[in-house]
């Protein structure tokens, strides 16, 4: 998979002179541990062939991390293909509150195949056991909002790899937030399309003040279709991320899979009911 065919993440290789080896036929990890005699020799010194090494007993190891450490936040795209099947999709929402008041008030993960959510006042200890499975994460805006927060908040230690896309759908052009990028897209969210993170707090206001068991349900099902929508930006922006690669057609993801079931619904009379009281805020 393309993770084989970076060089960018050895010291001393940059993206000029990965593309040198790229062109000079050099395409992969194995051109390096067994050149053939058409290998331009002097490419292959000996940083590279102990980098190549050291490369391959990690991608053994299973750890995505040692890649994502040496990898820009732009070029972090390259390990998802080999480490998606221990890859988690998260989003958290919080209470909004600044300081001593914050709260994260729901987080939603998505691994692939299965939704997990924790809420506040109910099953949010478990979370950090569950996370110990995965080894790799894909957030929109994680390393500057999700992962800090849950570190401080939970005190857990988020030590994963770990894809931003924000930055990664930055490079490739794409702004306005997770909202405005799956817009541009062509990601749908149908009923809760026009719902921000401000209504999320509305929501969860909602809940925790008038006992309102359909907030909660509403706040869910945004905060699980945020975690879910990841993966199709992803697999997106990995495949335009090749287009700048000669790897395009052999490592391309060809299919999206089909986004599973959201367990929750949004309660259209809570959403206009909070829509008509905070109007001033959605003008």
């Amino acid at each position: 998979m393309m993770l084989s065919n970076t060089f960018c993440h050895i010291k001393g290789i940059g993206h000029k002179s990965e593309k040198r080896l790229w062109d000079s036929g050099v395409l992969g990890w194995k051109d390096v541990i067994e050149p053939t005699g058409k290998s331009p020799v002097a490419l292959i010194t000996r940083s590279l062939v102990t980098g190549v090494e050291k490369s391959l007993e990690q991608l053994q190891r299973n750890n995505p991390g040692f890649f994502t450490n040496t990898l820009s936040v732009t070029e972090a795209w390259r390990v998802f293909a080999d480490f998606r099947h221990c890859v988690a999709y998260l989003d958290i929402e919080t209470s909004g509150m600044s300081g001593s008041q914050e709260e994260i008030t729901t987080i939603s993960v998505f691994d692939g195949v299965n939704i997990s959510y924790y809420i506040r006042g109910h099953n949010l200890g478990r979370f950090a056991h569950d996370m110990d499975k995965y080894r790799l994460l894909v957030t929109y805006n994680g390393k500057c909002f999700d992962l800090p927060v849950i570190r401080r908040l939970l005190g857990v230690p988020m030590d994963q790899a770990h894809i931003d896309l924000r930055y990664l759908l930055h490079s490739l052009g794409y702004r306005g937030g997770l909202k405005g990028c799956e817009k541009q897209l062509g990601i749908d969210r149908e009923e809760l399309d026009g719902l921000d993170g401000y209504f999320a707090v509305l929501l969860w206001q909602d809940y925790i003040r008038n006992k309102n068991h359909k907030a909660l349900e509403t706040l869910l099902a945004y905060n699980i279709l945020d975690a879910v929508n990841l993966e199709p930006l992803m697999i997106k922006a990995f495949n335009m991320k090749l287009q700048s690669t000669p790897f395009e057609q052999k490592h391309s993801i060809k299919t999206c899979p089909t986004p599973p079931q959201n367990p929750f619904h949004a309660d259209m009379e809570t959403v206009e009911r909070l829509k008509l009281k905070y109007m001033d805020s959605y003008h």
